[in-house]
């Protein structure tokens, strides 16, 4: 009983040792440059994500999120775990939904996700408005049989003009290699599973399109040769 009680003493010592830990990191101030990203990283990342979230696996998307936010945000190991919680938890229950009402219980983990990444960005952005455009083309893209063509694009750039408080039409084209991709997959999954091909050409288009945005957002900062 006594070896019993030591290892008992043990782990709660431990426990106690990784809870100021956990507090520590996740409280450790933060600064990024949110324009400061790896396009091809980015890009490699998104397209795994989205192989994650078609095929339901949470915690290989979980572990994905977390990857994104470390290298491309610089957040904190305990920083990037709870955003990515709340990511991945916004976009499954997104997932499951049918309805409007269904799609908004989503927003309260979109919002912490966004208000993670406020807190370490050094570009200022309205957290709310942040979270409601990616509710936004969320829901364009469910239900894209009733939006107009181009309605996915302005819905994904207005977003990227929110969190890099530049001009929306300043990422068009980003917005518009994006949508494509997400309508090559739409479709592709209608007529049955996606080939490899045809996951490297949604992988093309995503490198098109995070290449875009990352000289949408440096053009201005450029040294001019």
């Amino acid at each position: 009983m006594k070896v019993l009680g030591k290892i008992a003493l043990a782990a709660a010592a431990l426990g106690g040792v990784a809870a100021v830990w956990f507090t520590i990191d996740f409280r450790r101030p933060v600064s990024a440059d949110i324009r400061d990203f790896d396009p091809a990283e980015v890009a490699r990342l998104d397209t795994e994500m989205w192989r994650s979230y078609y095929a339901k696996e949470h915690l290989k998307l979980f572990n994905q999120l977390i990857s994104l936010l470390r290298t491309q945000y610089r957040m904190t190991a305990t920083q990037s775990y709870v955003a990515a919680f709340h990511a991945a938890k916004s976009a499954f229950v997104f997932k499951d939904g049918q309805t409007r009402t269904d799609y908004e219980r989503a927003l309260p983990d979109l919002l912490d996700y966004y208000q993670a990444i406020r807190k370490v960005s050094k570009t200022p952005f309205d957290v709310q408005r942040a979270a409601r455009l990616e509710l936004a083309w969320w829901i364009v893209h469910r239900q894209r049989s009733r939006h107009a063509a181009g309605d996915l694009d302005s819905a994904l750039a207005k977003l990227a003009g929110e969190l890099y408080q530049l001009p929306a039409a300043r990422f068009a084209e980003h917005a518009r290699y994006r949508a494509e991709a997400m309508i090559i997959r739409d479709d592709s999954t209608e007529r049955g599973q996606l080939t490899e091909a045809e996951w490297q050409h949604i992988h093309d288009l995503l490198q098109r399109s995070w290449l875009s945005l990352w000289q949408a957002v440096n053009a201005p900062y450029q040294t001019k040769t």
